[in-house]
């Protein structure tokens, strides 16, 4: 409306504030395996950065989007999509570390795995295609690099191999992230079946 009056404090975001994603969360055992590999590997290079926080490691399904507020509409056709997928409880394994490459700083150093990830590839897919039918197939990513982090820091470390680092899924979690607040809040829980 022209001339409308914008009171001080009361303007709109320019910054978006929540992230949507599909995780899938290691359970007790081997977050606190993840957490120990952390601080050692984190020694051992000499990084800077700080783990994250033993309930915040997971492995990103599929991003959703970030917003000005929590878009109902998308939380809506994400659990839609959840709850069209159906496969059975499957195991991950993670055999390596090293940074992800691009960014000049603030790099992620995470865990990633050859063959022991065959069933999460596939089980990623379902559910893009499940996303897919219900309006959300723009977030649908055409390449996908399973992979934990571990923390965030400006060195790279070229990739190695770790002692194996596994756990069987059981459900996938549709995720709030607060955007700056390093707080990720689960929305729903679908578990897996056949």
């Amino acid at each position: 409306m022209p001339g409308q009056l914008s009171l001080p404090g009361f303007d709109a975001p320019s910054q978006p504030t929540d992230r949507l994603f599909f995780a899938i969360f290691p359970g007790a055992t081997a977050a606190a395996r993840i957490a120990q590999l952390a601080q050692h590997l984190r020694g051992e290079h000499g990084l800077k950065g700080r783990p994250l926080a033993t309930e915040r490691f997971h492995i990103t399904l599929h991003h959703l989007g970030d917003y000005v507020g929590l878009p109902q509409s998308v939380v809506a056709a994400a659990g839609d999509a959840a709850a069209a997928v159906v496969m059975s409880p499957f195991e991950v394994a993670f055999d390596r570390a090293g940074s992800f490459s691009g960014r000049p700083r603030n790099r992620p150093f995470v865990l990633r795995a050859g063959d022991g990830v065959a069933a999460l590839r596939a089980f990623q897919q379902t559910l893009g295609e499940a996303m897919k039918k219900t309006g959300l197939g723009r977030w649908v990513e055409p390449q996908y690099t399973p992979h934990v982090t571990l923390l965030y820091d400006d060195r790279h470390v070229a990739e190695q191999a770790i002692e194996t680092i596994g756990w069987r899924v059981h459900e996938f979690v549709l995720v709030h992230s607060l955007l700056g607040q390093g707080l990720h809040v689960p929305l729903a829980r679908w578990p897996l079946r056949v």
